[in-house]
């Protein structure tokens, strides 16, 4: 493919990536939102060209300078099933948890979902998904290590002292659905684009520690990313992902790109994967990782440019990723389009 049309697909998404939204984090929340492909959408589960099945893990630790630092955690499957023959058509199965802990009280989520999508060949270059999902989701605090007014003698807190707090449970638990739909086009194998939507709390849960008619809102979200294999040595993957709920709105844009540095004596190749993100109002998230035979390995940290930079002493998160991808047997075809 000639240059100048790499250069005409950077402009358009560039153009995309400029949109201005005051942007704000909530709920789950991972930098590396690529590398949580079922957490971004359900419709991406099992959409892989050149595996049959997926294996990954993240982790984040956010604002290790406060007493208590917020973690989170995830782990997940997703697998291929019921391929046609031309492999232009497949079931996708997946399974999750997640696990985050944030705050002096220890607010706990725990979340268990799983995750059904069906990819359907649209054209000679192009794919439909269509994916659901639904979640068991335990949240937790413990008011106990809180610390409220009424517990102030005047001098500092006294844990002994009433907090006035009333009514309230310490574990409160729902089922939360979601649902997303992508397209993709992939006119070459050196050019994929892929647009998708999606849609959390579609259900919209109740979520409150004081019986109170607390509804989680609907989060849409909607993404866009590509890939350009610009030689046989070098793609870049350039991505947009924005999210809102209620009066709160988020937008992350970046470019990563992968070089190829050697191959094994079994020709699996070594490559180093590096970028940039922007978290619009929040945070610039360097990235750096590397890929062989299958495993990719991707950690980020998130430089804090917010008003709360100061409060944090300037100390952002760090963030991994580690993902498998493999096969249940060799030798079979891939898609004619770049992995994804």
């Amino acid at each position: 493919m000639q240059a100048k049309r790499y250069y005409t697909y950077l402009i358009i998404i560039a153009v995309l990536l400029l949109a201005q939204y005051r942007t704000f984090a909530q709920g789950l929340h991972f930098s590396q939102y690529y590398n949580a492909p079922m957490l971004l959408s359900p419709a991406n589960t099992a959409l892989m060209s050149d595996a049959d099945f997926r294996l990954g893990t993240n982790y984040r630790t956010q604002w290790s300078t406060v007493p208590v630092p917020f973690n989170t955690f995830s782990a997940y499957a997703d697998f291929q099933l019921l391929r046609n023959r031309n492999l232009t058509n497949w079931l996708g199965l997946g399974l999750a948890m997640f696990n985050d802990k944030a705050g002096d009280g220890q607010l706990a989520l725990s979340r268990y979902e799983g995750f059904a999508a069906y990819h359907i060949q649209t054209g000679n270059y192009s794919m439909f998904s269509v994916g659901f999902s639904g979640a068991y989701v335990q949240r937790s605090v413990d008011f106990s290590k809180l610390t409220f007014d009424m517990q102030w003698d005047g001098f500092k807190f006294d844990a002994t002292q009433s907090n006035g707090e009333s009514g309230y449970i310490a574990q409160t638990n729902y089922v939360d659905i979601g649902a997303g739909v992508n397209y993709a086009y992939y006119p070459s194998e050196f050019t994929y684009i892929k647009l998708g939507v999606s849609a959390a709390h579609i259900n919209q849960p109740k979520e409150s520690f004081y019986n109170q008619d607390n509804k989680l809102q609907i989060r849409p979200s909607a993404y866009l990313d590509a890939i350009f294999i610009t030689s046989e040595t070098f793609t870049l993957n350039p991505s947009v992902y924005y999210s809102m709920q209620s009066t709160s709105q988020e937008l992350v844009y970046g470019l990563q790109a992968k070089a190829y540095i050697t191959e094994d004596n079994l020709g699996n190749p070594t490559n180093v994967i590096f970028g940039a993100y922007h978290r619009l109002n929040d945070a610039i998230v360097p990235v750096l990782g590397f890929e062989w035979s299958g495993v990719k390995f991707i950690t980020s940290y998130d430089l804090t440019l917010s008003d709360i930079a100061p409060d944090v002493k300037y100390n952002g998160a760090l963030e991994f990723s580690l993902i498998y991808q493999g096969m249940y047997t060799q030798g079979r075809d891939k898609m004619n389009c770049p992995r994804f």
